[in-house]
Protein backbone atom coordinates (compact mmCIF):
# COMPACT_ATOMS: atom_id res chain seq x y z
CA UNK A 1 0.00 0.00 0.00
CA UNK A 2 1.31 3.33 -1.01
CA UNK A 3 1.94 6.00 1.76
CA UNK A 4 3.31 9.70 1.72
CA UNK A 5 5.88 10.43 3.98
CA UNK A 6 6.92 13.93 5.93
CA UNK A 7 9.56 14.51 3.41
CA UNK A 8 6.93 14.08 0.37
CA UNK A 9 8.16 10.56 -0.40
CA UNK A 10 5.85 7.85 -1.95
CA UNK A 11 6.61 4.58 -0.56
CA UNK A 12 4.94 1.09 -1.51
CA UNK A 13 6.42 -1.09 1.41
CA UNK A 14 4.96 -3.26 3.21
CA UNK A 15 6.07 -3.19 7.69
CA UNK A 16 7.66 -6.54 7.55
CA UNK A 17 10.44 -6.32 9.73
CA UNK A 18 12.66 -7.71 7.13
CA UNK A 19 12.53 -3.79 5.55
CA UNK A 20 13.12 -2.50 9.33
CA UNK A 21 16.86 -4.35 9.29
CA UNK A 22 17.06 -3.29 5.35
CA UNK A 23 16.38 0.04 6.02
CA UNK A 24 18.12 0.49 9.08
CA UNK A 25 21.33 -0.56 7.78
CA UNK A 26 20.58 1.95 4.74
CA UNK A 27 20.26 4.58 7.93
CA UNK A 28 23.50 3.79 9.61
CA UNK A 29 25.77 3.62 6.03
CA UNK A 30 23.86 6.23 4.08
CA UNK A 31 25.73 9.47 6.49
CA UNK A 32 29.03 7.74 5.47
CA UNK A 33 28.72 7.76 2.10
CA UNK A 34 27.09 11.13 2.10
CA UNK A 35 30.22 12.32 3.56
CA UNK A 36 32.35 10.79 1.15
CA UNK A 37 30.46 11.53 -1.85
CA UNK A 38 31.83 15.19 -2.61
CA UNK A 39 35.73 13.46 -2.70
CA UNK A 40 34.43 10.89 -5.25
CA UNK A 41 32.85 13.50 -7.52
CA UNK A 42 35.59 16.12 -7.56
CA UNK A 43 38.01 12.73 -7.91
CA UNK A 44 35.84 10.78 -10.20
CA UNK A 45 36.80 7.72 -8.00
CA UNK A 46 34.78 4.64 -7.28
CA UNK A 47 32.85 4.13 -4.24
CA UNK A 48 34.98 1.04 -3.28
CA UNK A 49 34.89 1.83 0.58
CA UNK A 50 31.52 2.42 0.25
CA UNK A 51 30.64 -1.19 -1.47
CA UNK A 52 32.79 -3.02 1.20
CA UNK A 53 30.73 -1.81 4.14
CA UNK A 54 27.41 -3.06 1.80
CA UNK A 55 29.49 -6.31 1.77
CA UNK A 56 30.27 -6.43 5.33
CA UNK A 57 26.16 -5.52 5.59
CA UNK A 58 24.83 -8.60 3.63
CA UNK A 59 23.50 -6.41 1.34
CA UNK A 60 24.94 -7.77 -1.91
CA UNK A 61 22.52 -11.02 -1.37
CA UNK A 62 19.66 -9.55 0.16
CA UNK A 63 17.92 -10.48 -3.04
CA UNK A 64 18.69 -14.23 -2.76
CA UNK A 65 15.74 -16.24 -0.81
CA UNK A 66 16.54 -17.15 2.73
CA UNK A 67 16.50 -21.14 1.74
CA UNK A 68 19.70 -20.07 -0.22
CA UNK A 69 21.69 -18.35 1.63
CA UNK A 70 20.26 -14.18 1.40
CA UNK A 71 18.12 -11.95 2.86
CA UNK A 72 15.15 -12.86 1.23
CA UNK A 73 14.09 -9.11 0.21
CA UNK A 74 10.95 -8.81 -2.06
CA UNK A 75 11.46 -6.48 -4.98
CA UNK A 76 9.26 -3.67 -3.85
CA UNK A 77 12.38 -3.52 -0.52
CA UNK A 78 14.48 -3.21 -2.99
CA UNK A 79 13.60 -0.38 -4.54
CA UNK A 80 12.95 1.36 -1.39
CA UNK A 81 16.76 0.55 -0.15
CA UNK A 82 17.63 1.73 -3.60
CA UNK A 83 15.64 4.81 -3.35
CA UNK A 84 16.98 5.96 0.08
CA UNK A 85 20.30 5.08 -0.31
CA UNK A 86 20.12 7.68 -3.43
CA UNK A 87 18.88 10.52 -0.77
CA UNK A 88 22.87 9.90 0.80
CA UNK A 89 25.22 9.18 -2.52
CA UNK A 90 23.68 8.82 -6.13
CA UNK A 91 26.51 6.78 -7.68
CA UNK A 92 26.43 4.33 -4.50
CA UNK A 93 22.72 3.82 -5.49
CA UNK A 94 23.00 3.20 -9.21
CA UNK A 95 25.93 0.93 -9.05
CA UNK A 96 23.91 -1.15 -6.73
CA UNK A 97 20.97 -1.14 -8.97
CA UNK A 98 23.04 -2.52 -11.82
CA UNK A 99 24.21 -5.23 -9.59
CA UNK A 100 20.50 -5.83 -7.89
CA UNK A 101 18.76 -5.92 -11.06
CA UNK A 102 21.02 -8.67 -12.69
CA UNK A 103 20.50 -10.60 -9.33
CA UNK A 104 16.49 -10.38 -9.16
CA UNK A 105 16.50 -11.23 -12.90
CA UNK A 106 18.47 -14.49 -11.51
CA UNK A 107 16.28 -15.21 -9.00
CA UNK A 108 13.07 -15.13 -10.96
CA UNK A 109 14.48 -17.41 -13.37
CA UNK A 110 15.72 -19.95 -10.49
CA UNK A 111 12.14 -19.50 -9.04
CA UNK A 112 10.15 -20.29 -12.16
CA UNK A 113 12.02 -23.19 -13.19
CA UNK A 114 13.85 -21.62 -16.37
CA UNK A 115 16.93 -21.80 -14.59
CA UNK A 116 17.11 -24.77 -12.09
CA UNK A 117 20.77 -24.68 -12.80
CA UNK A 118 21.40 -22.08 -11.35
CA UNK A 119 20.38 -22.74 -7.63
CA UNK A 120 24.12 -23.31 -7.04
CA UNK A 121 25.64 -19.70 -8.59
CA UNK A 122 23.14 -18.02 -6.07
CA UNK A 123 24.25 -19.60 -2.91
CA UNK A 124 27.87 -18.70 -3.89
CA UNK A 125 26.70 -15.39 -4.46
CA UNK A 126 24.89 -15.40 -0.96
CA UNK A 127 28.08 -17.13 0.46
CA UNK A 128 30.50 -14.79 -0.84
CA UNK A 129 28.83 -11.41 -1.35
CA UNK A 130 29.56 -11.32 -4.67
CA UNK A 131 29.63 -8.23 -7.10
CA UNK A 132 27.29 -8.56 -10.61
CA UNK A 133 28.65 -6.67 -13.22
CA UNK A 134 26.00 -5.81 -15.96
CA UNK A 135 27.08 -4.12 -19.43
CA UNK A 136 25.22 -1.62 -21.22
CA UNK A 137 24.78 0.61 -23.93
CA UNK A 138 23.20 0.49 -27.21
CA UNK A 139 24.22 -3.19 -27.70
CA UNK A 140 21.47 -4.42 -25.33
CA UNK A 141 19.13 -5.93 -28.81
CA UNK A 142 21.59 -6.58 -31.16
CA UNK A 143 24.46 -8.30 -28.98
CA UNK A 144 28.72 -7.12 -29.69
CA UNK A 145 31.33 -8.85 -29.29
CA UNK A 146 32.00 -12.24 -31.06
CA UNK A 147 31.85 -16.00 -29.85
CA UNK A 148 34.14 -17.94 -31.85
CA UNK A 149 33.39 -21.96 -31.38
CA UNK A 150 36.32 -24.55 -29.74
CA UNK A 151 35.64 -27.59 -28.29
CA UNK A 152 33.50 -27.50 -25.09
CA UNK A 153 32.03 -24.45 -25.52
CA UNK A 154 33.48 -21.03 -26.93
CA UNK A 155 36.13 -18.43 -27.22
CA UNK A 156 34.77 -14.62 -26.37
CA UNK A 157 36.40 -11.47 -27.78
CA UNK A 158 34.76 -8.05 -27.33
CA UNK A 159 34.96 -4.79 -25.58
CA UNK A 160 31.71 -4.02 -23.19
CA UNK A 161 31.03 -0.46 -22.21
CA UNK A 162 29.42 0.55 -18.99
CA UNK A 163 30.45 -2.01 -16.79
CA UNK A 164 29.20 -0.55 -13.68
CA UNK A 165 30.53 -1.25 -10.29
CA UNK A 166 33.28 -2.66 -12.16
CA UNK A 167 36.29 -2.15 -9.82
CA UNK A 168 34.89 -4.58 -7.30
CA UNK A 169 33.21 -6.76 -9.89
CA UNK A 170 33.79 -10.33 -9.65
CA UNK A 171 31.16 -11.78 -12.29
CA UNK A 172 30.43 -9.91 -15.63
CA UNK A 173 26.94 -10.64 -17.05
CA UNK A 174 27.02 -9.95 -20.41
CA UNK A 175 26.30 -11.31 -24.05
CA UNK A 176 27.83 -11.89 -27.42
CA UNK A 177 27.31 -12.70 -30.96
CA UNK A 178 28.33 -16.16 -32.35
CA UNK A 179 27.26 -16.47 -36.56
CA UNK A 180 25.77 -19.72 -36.16
CA UNK A 181 26.03 -21.67 -39.58
CA UNK A 182 22.49 -23.05 -39.40
CA UNK A 183 20.96 -20.53 -37.42
CA UNK A 184 23.00 -17.12 -38.48
CA UNK A 185 23.80 -14.42 -35.97
CA UNK A 186 22.94 -15.44 -32.52
CA UNK A 187 22.87 -13.40 -29.79
CA UNK A 188 23.93 -15.40 -26.42
CA UNK A 189 23.61 -14.47 -22.66
CA UNK A 190 26.81 -15.86 -20.25
CA UNK A 191 28.88 -14.75 -17.16
CA UNK A 192 32.61 -14.34 -17.27
CA UNK A 193 35.07 -14.65 -13.95
CA UNK A 194 36.20 -10.73 -13.84
CA UNK A 195 39.09 -12.34 -12.06
CA UNK A 196 40.04 -14.60 -14.87
CA UNK A 197 42.54 -14.03 -17.30
CA UNK A 198 42.00 -11.94 -20.46
CA UNK A 199 39.49 -9.73 -18.60
CA UNK A 200 40.67 -6.30 -18.28
CA UNK A 201 38.91 -2.85 -16.67
CA UNK A 202 39.62 -0.44 -19.23
CA UNK A 203 39.36 2.57 -16.16
CA UNK A 204 37.95 4.76 -18.61
CA UNK A 205 34.98 5.98 -16.72
CA UNK A 206 35.17 10.03 -16.79
CA UNK A 207 32.12 11.90 -17.11
CA UNK A 208 29.24 15.01 -15.89
CA UNK A 209 27.54 13.30 -13.31
CA UNK A 210 27.51 9.38 -11.49
CA UNK A 211 31.33 9.98 -11.50
CA UNK A 212 31.73 7.39 -8.62
CA UNK A 213 30.20 4.70 -10.36
CA UNK A 214 33.19 2.39 -11.96
CA UNK A 215 30.98 2.37 -15.14
CA UNK A 216 34.28 1.47 -16.70
CA UNK A 217 34.52 -0.58 -20.27
CA UNK A 218 35.28 -3.93 -19.93
CA UNK A 219 37.83 -5.52 -22.21
CA UNK A 220 38.11 -9.42 -23.08
CA UNK A 221 40.82 -11.28 -25.39
CA UNK A 222 40.17 -15.41 -25.97
CA UNK A 223 37.90 -15.69 -22.40
CA UNK A 224 36.52 -19.12 -22.34
CA UNK A 225 32.91 -19.17 -22.29
CA UNK A 226 31.97 -23.17 -21.79
CA UNK A 227 28.97 -24.75 -23.39
CA UNK A 228 26.89 -25.19 -20.17
CA UNK A 229 27.29 -21.49 -19.05
CA UNK A 230 25.20 -20.41 -21.97
CA UNK A 231 22.26 -18.95 -20.11
CA UNK A 232 20.40 -17.57 -23.32
CA UNK A 233 20.26 -18.18 -26.99
CA UNK A 234 18.55 -15.61 -28.83
CA UNK A 235 18.02 -14.51 -32.45
CA UNK A 236 20.04 -11.28 -32.70
CA UNK A 237 17.74 -7.93 -33.54
CA UNK A 238 14.86 -9.41 -32.22
CA UNK A 239 12.50 -9.42 -29.05
CA UNK A 240 12.91 -11.93 -26.44
CA UNK A 241 10.65 -13.15 -23.96
CA UNK A 242 13.38 -12.51 -22.01
CA UNK A 243 12.90 -8.91 -22.03
CA UNK A 244 9.69 -8.85 -20.58
CA UNK A 245 11.17 -10.46 -17.36
CA UNK A 246 14.04 -8.18 -17.07
CA UNK A 247 12.20 -5.15 -17.90
CA UNK A 248 9.66 -4.45 -14.70
CA UNK A 249 12.55 -6.15 -12.09
CA UNK A 250 15.20 -3.86 -13.87
CA UNK A 251 13.90 -0.47 -14.25
CA UNK A 252 12.10 -0.44 -11.14
CA UNK A 253 15.40 -0.41 -9.72
CA UNK A 254 17.16 1.78 -11.56
CA UNK A 255 14.40 4.42 -11.28
CA UNK A 256 13.76 4.46 -7.71
CA UNK A 257 17.68 5.59 -7.33
CA UNK A 258 16.76 8.33 -9.69
CA UNK A 259 13.40 8.81 -7.83
CA UNK A 260 15.29 9.27 -4.55
CA UNK A 261 17.99 11.89 -6.22
CA UNK A 262 15.18 13.95 -7.90
CA UNK A 263 13.63 13.63 -3.60
CA UNK A 264 17.14 15.04 -2.32
CA UNK A 265 17.12 17.76 -4.61
CA UNK A 266 13.21 18.83 -3.33
CA UNK A 267 14.53 18.94 -0.29
CA UNK A 268 18.04 20.73 -0.16
CA UNK A 269 15.97 23.35 -2.57
CA UNK A 270 12.90 23.39 -0.13
CA UNK A 271 15.66 24.31 3.08
CA UNK A 272 17.33 26.60 0.96
CA UNK A 273 13.70 28.69 0.31
CA UNK A 274 12.62 28.22 3.61
CA UNK A 275 14.54 31.41 4.28
CA UNK A 276 11.81 33.33 2.27
CA UNK A 277 8.36 31.12 2.58
CA UNK A 278 6.66 34.50 2.48
CA UNK A 279 8.03 35.07 -1.08
CA UNK A 280 4.75 34.32 -3.69
CA UNK A 281 7.35 33.80 -6.58
CA UNK A 282 9.14 31.07 -4.29
CA UNK A 283 5.80 29.82 -3.56
CA UNK A 284 5.15 29.36 -7.15
CA UNK A 285 8.45 27.51 -7.80
CA UNK A 286 8.11 25.29 -4.72
CA UNK A 287 4.98 24.35 -6.36
CA UNK A 288 5.89 23.25 -9.11
CA UNK A 289 8.68 21.28 -8.57
CA UNK A 290 6.33 19.22 -6.11
CA UNK A 291 4.23 18.76 -8.82
CA UNK A 292 7.22 16.98 -10.86
CA UNK A 293 8.17 15.11 -8.22
CA UNK A 294 4.68 13.31 -7.82
CA UNK A 295 4.95 12.63 -11.43
CA UNK A 296 8.05 10.73 -10.75
CA UNK A 297 7.02 9.21 -7.60
CA UNK A 298 3.72 7.97 -9.07
CA UNK A 299 5.55 6.79 -12.13
CA UNK A 300 7.76 4.79 -9.74
CA UNK A 301 5.40 3.53 -7.53
CA UNK A 302 3.53 1.98 -10.60
CA UNK A 303 6.59 0.56 -12.39
CA UNK A 304 7.30 -1.12 -8.15
CA UNK A 305 3.34 -2.36 -8.25
CA UNK A 306 4.48 -4.16 -11.52
CA UNK A 307 7.48 -5.92 -10.67
CA UNK A 308 6.12 -6.66 -7.58
CA UNK A 309 3.17 -8.47 -9.63
CA UNK A 310 3.36 -12.74 -9.83
CA UNK A 311 1.91 -12.50 -12.45
CA UNK A 312 3.42 -13.73 -16.09
CA UNK A 313 6.03 -11.73 -17.78
CA UNK A 314 4.32 -9.72 -21.35
CA UNK A 315 4.85 -7.70 -23.96
CA UNK A 316 1.97 -5.58 -22.72
CA UNK A 317 4.07 -5.06 -19.11
CA UNK A 318 7.01 -4.41 -20.76
CA UNK A 319 5.06 -1.32 -22.56
CA UNK A 320 4.05 0.14 -19.85
CA UNK A 321 6.98 -0.39 -18.07
CA UNK A 322 8.84 1.50 -20.80
CA UNK A 323 6.46 4.61 -20.92
CA UNK A 324 6.36 5.22 -17.18
CA UNK A 325 10.43 4.94 -17.30
CA UNK A 326 10.15 7.69 -20.23
CA UNK A 327 7.55 9.80 -17.60
CA UNK A 328 9.83 9.33 -14.35
CA UNK A 329 12.82 9.88 -16.29
CA UNK A 330 11.90 13.54 -17.72
CA UNK A 331 10.24 14.04 -14.34
CA UNK A 332 12.77 13.79 -11.95
CA UNK A 333 14.80 15.66 -14.67
CA UNK A 334 12.37 18.47 -14.51
CA UNK A 335 12.26 17.88 -10.60
CA UNK A 336 16.21 18.57 -10.40
CA UNK A 337 16.13 21.31 -12.61
CA UNK A 338 13.50 23.50 -10.89
CA UNK A 339 15.25 22.57 -7.94
CA UNK A 340 18.01 24.54 -8.97
CA UNK A 341 15.45 27.33 -9.45
CA UNK A 342 13.89 27.41 -6.36
CA UNK A 343 17.49 27.51 -4.39
CA UNK A 344 18.81 29.83 -6.12
CA UNK A 345 22.47 31.22 -7.22
CA UNK A 346 23.21 29.26 -3.56
CA UNK A 347 22.48 25.99 -5.65
CA UNK A 348 25.05 27.03 -8.33
CA UNK A 349 28.05 26.13 -5.43
CA UNK A 350 29.53 22.91 -4.82
CA UNK A 351 29.09 23.11 -0.74
CA UNK A 352 25.36 22.34 -1.25
CA UNK A 353 25.24 19.33 -3.33
CA UNK A 354 22.58 20.33 -5.56
CA UNK A 355 24.48 21.18 -8.48
CA UNK A 356 25.46 17.22 -8.05
CA UNK A 357 22.75 15.59 -8.02
CA UNK A 358 21.61 17.78 -11.30
CA UNK A 359 24.74 16.56 -12.94
CA UNK A 360 23.96 12.99 -11.84
CA UNK A 361 20.23 13.14 -13.07
CA UNK A 362 21.16 13.55 -16.43
CA UNK A 363 22.31 9.88 -16.60
CA UNK A 364 18.69 8.75 -16.75
CA UNK A 365 18.58 9.79 -20.35
CA UNK A 366 20.47 7.35 -21.26
CA UNK A 367 19.11 3.70 -20.10
CA UNK A 368 17.45 1.90 -22.82
CA UNK A 369 14.95 2.57 -23.99
CA UNK A 370 15.53 5.52 -24.62
CA UNK A 371 12.78 8.19 -25.34
CA UNK A 372 12.60 8.21 -29.09
CA UNK A 373 13.24 4.29 -29.32
CA UNK A 374 10.49 3.76 -26.46
CA UNK A 375 8.23 6.32 -28.57
CA UNK A 376 8.30 4.10 -31.79
CA UNK A 377 8.65 0.97 -29.35
CA UNK A 378 5.21 1.49 -28.09
CA UNK A 379 3.65 2.91 -30.51
CA UNK A 380 4.25 -0.35 -32.58
CA UNK A 381 2.71 -2.54 -29.75
CA UNK A 382 -0.23 -0.20 -29.70
CA UNK A 383 -0.45 -0.68 -33.84
CA UNK A 384 0.09 -4.49 -33.04
CA UNK A 385 3.57 -5.23 -34.97
CA UNK A 386 6.24 -6.72 -33.34
CA UNK A 387 7.86 -4.16 -30.90
CA UNK A 388 11.25 -3.97 -32.53
CA UNK A 389 11.68 -3.46 -36.27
Amino acid sequence: MAATTKQGQITTMDTHSRNTDLMTIVAELGPKFAARAAEHDVEGTFVAKNFQEMRDCKLFSARIPVELGGGGASPAEMCEVLRELAHYDSATALSFAMHSHLLATLVYRVKHDMMPSSEPALRKIAAEELVLVSTGGSDWLDGSGELTKVEDGFRFTGRKVFGSGSPAGDLLLTMGVYDDPESGPTVMHFAVNMHDDGVTVLQDWDTLGMRGIGSNSVQMKDVFVPEAGISLSRAQGNWHKFFDIIAPLAFSLIMSVYQGIAESARNIAVEQASKKREDTIVQDQVGIMDNELLITQTAVAEMVRLASEDTPPTIEKSNLIARYKTISTNAAIRTVEQAMVVAGGQGYFKGMGLERRFRDIQAARYHPIQEPKQHRFSGRVALGLDPVG
